[in-house]
């Protein structure tokens, strides 16, 4: 099977390994389906899990690969990550104080969910987007025998992303779920957030050679947005629960699992 796969052309090899990525996306969304009620314990320390998982692969799966990227490029390093991360922060900001500003317009009682909802959902769509990218550049760089490049650090790096799939798709999900969605619907919202990895992927592979100067400032700008969306929203919700220590403990739990993983398997 992995030499019928490695005669595929690298744009079918990246779309198909980031159909993979999805499938553990919507794995992890499919959670929503074996809990009759939503206990707030549970998501709370579910979110806090989360939330540690996610400033985790901010660093370990974007900031940490974007450096060494920069640093190959000959980019000015510090200036580039910085810009990258200070520009998906600032774009969630504005989006936030963009819809905060329409939700007074329509005077909604439920806009606080809402927002808290597409903060969700959008920020960490933001995040696998250049993901998909990276897994994209991954197997597009094959077909030139650039330095580095085996079929075997590409799947590794499709099987960490995918790994680390898992609970950011719990990570929309459950919190739909919490708000009142159906279970149907927190699923869909949960791996519809995943589906631009094998889109995005494709992308990469295609333009391998110019996204590979961009790079750089998308997979810091993925973390800009998901280190907002954690401070705005999954710590602070968390922090709701009486038990704020042990959802505390929890968020440490997450980045320490995201940790390992990132390293056994980088």
């Amino acid at each position: 099977m992995l030499d019928s796969f490695s005669n595929l052309s690298p744009v079918l090899q990246a779309f198909i390994a980031c159909i993979f990525t999805w499938s553990i996306t919507a794995l992890g969304a499919s959670i929503v389906f074996f809990f009759k009620k939503v206990n707030k314990t549970l998501m709370d320390a579910l979110l806090g899990f989360a939330a540690g998982v996610m400033v985790a692969a901010s660093f370990f799966s974007l900031i940490s690969p974007a450096l060494e990227m920069a640093e190959e490029l000959k980019m000015t390093t510090w200036l580039v990550i910085s810009l990258g991360f200070l520009s998906g922060g600032v774009l969630l900001f504005i989006g936030d104080k963009i819809y905060d500003y329409l939700s007074k317009l329509k005077k909604e009682e439920k806009n606080s969910k809402t927002k808290r909802c597409f903060l969700l959902i959008s920020s960490i769509t933001l995040h696998n987007i250049p993901e998909g990218m990276a897994v994209g550049v991954a197997f597009g760089s094959l077909a030139y025998s650039l330095t580095g490049s085996t079929l075997s650090s590409a799947l590794a790096l499709a099987l960490g992303i995918g790994l680390q799939n898992f609970p950011e798709g719990s990570a929309v999900s459950l919190p739909l779920r919490r708000e009142g969605y159906t279970r149907g619907k927190a699923f869909f919202y949960g791996q519809l957030s995943g589906i631009v990895e094998p889109i995005s992927a494709v992308i990469g592979a295609l333009l391998v050679l110019k996204i590979q100067i961009i790079l750089p400032f998308l997979l810091s700008f993925a973390a800009g947005a998901m280190i907002y969306v954690v401070v705005e929203e999954l710590i602070p919700e968390s922090q709701t629960n009486k038990k704020k220590d042990l959802m505390a403990l929890f968020t440490i739990i997450g980045f320490m699992v995201m940790m390992i993983l990132d390293v056994a398997l980088g």
